[in-house]
């Protein structure tokens, strides 16, 4: 498959926020390969879907390039995302998801989802 084909985004009746974290992955590749299928369609927990969604979250993507990992996620713009974080953490097997998870991580031992996942700062967009 192309690189260059794009993605179909999401539509909405209306705006929505966008909230872009990144994360390093442990440079081994069969971690890289499970890593890819525990988040391949059918394979993530029902739990943890269930979790995301109830939070608010409308849409949350993943990007891989090498061991750099990219997430958007798209809330409504009343979306709160310390306390909606704070809520998913106590959710039916989040937090066991996170354990397993980070065995593919690089990050500290014990570290929260919002300590591993970096929120990014957008330097360019398209301005009117």
């Amino acid at each position: 498959m192309s690189e260059n084909i794009g993605f179909r985004v999401q539509e909405y009746a209306g705006p929505v926020k966008r909230f872009c974290q990144t994360l390093d992955l442990k440079d081994n590749p069969e971690l890289i390969a499970e890593y890819r299928r525990r988040h391949s369609e059918g394979e993530t927990w029902k739990e943890v879907i269930d979790g995301i969604r109830e939070v608010g979250i409308l849409e949350m993507e993943i990007y891989l390039l090498g061991t750099r990992l990219f997430m958007i996620v798209e809330t409504p713009l009343d979306f709160d995302w310390d306390k909606s974080m704070a809520r998913l953490a106590t959710l039916p097997r989040q937090q066991e998801w996170e354990n397993y998870m980070a065995e593919f991580q690089e990050a500290a031992p014990g570290a929260s989802s919002d300590e591993k996942w970096r929120m990014m700062e957008r330097i360019f967009h398209l301005y009117k």
